[in-house]
């Protein structure tokens, strides 16, 4: 995990990477306790028997369950100590190019895209998340995740 002091000690840092997190199990309990939490029961998801004749041969995790683990690899990655709060802004480009088979092993690497100065020291920072699976050939999710930290 990375670790910056200040907020300010990202804005050199426009277009590298900041962090890369640990690997995050995405197990068949997690995608029922999603698919509870938001009401979508699809079958390529939660019924395992019928999943294991579909396309991918076994169940998938929601794409938006994918992208519901961004605060997860977040504090997995890196960290901004100097940070009273920090505020969801919105996303942007949010893609999933390829399924999370059932039991994958996921991880996110971040790049800073922008940092935007805020009055009274804060900063609107927009990250590149890309969300790889073990051993797979391409990203599982991409997205532009906007936040605004205050110190």
């Amino acid at each position: 995990m990375k670790v910056y002091e200040k907020i300010s000690d990202l804005q050199p840092l426009v277009g590298e990477i900041i962090g890369t997190s640990e690997w995050v199990s995405v197990e068949q309990g997690r995608i029922n306790q999603f698919a509870d939490a938001t009401g979508d029961h699809q079958w390529i998801h939660v019924d395992v028997e019928r999943a294991k004749a579909g396309p991918f041969g076994t169940p998938i995790a929601h794409g938006f369950l994918t992208l519901s683990l961004l605060p997860e690899f977040t504090n997995l990655a890196y960290r901004v100590n100097e940070t009273r709060s920090g505020v969801n802004y919105g996303l942007d480009k949010v893609r999933f190019p390829a399924p999370v088979p059932v039991n994958s092993r996921l991880r996110a690497q971040f790049k800073l895209l922008s940092y935007e100065a805020l009055e009274g020291g804060g900063a609107q920072t927009k990250v590149e998340m890309i969300v790889e699976r073990e051993g797979g050939q391409r990203p599982v999710c991409i997205a532009e995740s906007i936040v605004r930290r205050y110190p």
